[in-house]
């Protein structure tokens, strides 16, 4: 996945979310709506988060130092770790409170400027054209997802894709979606009934939304961070570049790791014919690191080990773990 389709859309959803926490806090002021103000805070979170994905993209193009010989790759990861944090504390915490805040001022009969007041209206037609540029924000993201996805679903490519700024820009649109129908529901119905709990509802609703989505983004970021291998056909690639290598008999093991979205180390063992020359295990180790950056461009880091493959001895050098005591 290319970083300028991630750019893309976190650039369209920026624009997007900063005009709209503006009419949504408009809103909220002329209409008193609890979530309106929810609404407004989540979008102010979202074009926070927007901001350190930009701000992580940045960083990660950073030349590698004797301190961090492999780059700052990863920056894009821990950023987007951080867009969790925000959504989760800014955006899903606030309105659950907000929420609670708001049930209160009900329960209690205080005065209620969304039922009360006449500028109801307002609110809704915020809502309605919110609700038409997170779309345009969202068909963006699920245009430049489109590039890379490879027919996988929509659910494999949010778990798998080694980039996070697209999935990350899928969600929160798709939770802002959600959001915004949620906080007219809460809006129209609490005007229709004079009823100031459906505001609460759609309040409390944006708030679980925003913890969910917050908890999907920082399950996937964490695997991400800990390091992931390539892709099933980016390994399956290497391998096949390898085996068509002269002067490679086998891949005894390989093993994959990506340094950053589009940064991949690759360590591979190789087994090369016993009478090989150390000139002829050479070439053959040229050709293949040749090889295998053609087949997969992200591998930038290319360890190969060649070995004499004997048949009968495993694949992987790791010590097999010692077998239990009897008692």
């Amino acid at each position: 996945m290319s970083a300028e389709g991630g750019t893309k859309a976190v650039m369209a959803a920026l624009l997007a979310n900063s005009g709209i926490a503006v009419m949504k806090f408009l809103a909220f002021a002329l209409t008193g709506a609890s979530s309106m103000l929810a609404e407004g805070i989540h979008s102010v979170a979202d074009s926070g988060n927007q901001v350190l994905l930009l701000l992580g993209g940045k960083r990660s193009r950073r030349e590698a130092t004797p301190q961090h010989p492999f780059g700052f790759g990863r920056e894009r990861y821990i950023y987007s770790f951080l867009v969790a944090i925000v959504l989760f504390s800014v955006g899903g915490l606030f309105a659950l409170y907000e929420a609670y805040h708001k049930a209160h001022e009900v329960h209690e009969g205080l005065p209620n400027e969304l039922l009360d007041g006449r500028w109801w209206w307002v609110a809704v037609v915020v809502l309605l054209g919110a609700i038409v540029m997170e779309g345009l924000s969202f068909r963006t993201a699920i245009g430049e997802s489109n590039k890379t996805r490879e027919g996988a679903s929509w659910v494999e490519f949010i778990r798998r894709a080694k980039s996070p700024e697209l999935p990350v820009i899928l969600l929160e649109d798709f939770a802002a979606l959600i959001g915004l129908v949620l906080a007219l529901l809460g809006v129209g119905l609490s005007k229709a009934t004079g009823n100031g709990y459906f505001d609460v509802a759609g309040t409390a609703g944006i708030g679980l939304l925003l913890v969910a989505v917050a908890f999907v983004l920082a399950i996937e970021t964490k695997s991400l961070l800990l390091g992931e291998s390539a892709s099933p056909q980016a390994q399956v690639r290497l391998r096949e570049r390898l085996l068509a290598t002269p002067g490679i008999e086998r891949v005894i093991h390989m093993k994959t790791l990506h340094l950053g979205p589009e940064e991949l180390l690759v360590a591979v063992k190789i087994g090369v014919p016993q009478n090989a020359s150390a000139a002829d295990v050479a070439a053959s180790i040229d050709a293949a690191e040749r090889a295998m950056r053609e087949a997969e461009p992200a591998a930038q880091v290319i360890y190969v080990e060649p070995d004499i493959y004997v048949e009968g001895h495993r694949p992987d050098p790791r010590p097999e773990a010692p077998a239990p005591a009897e008692h």
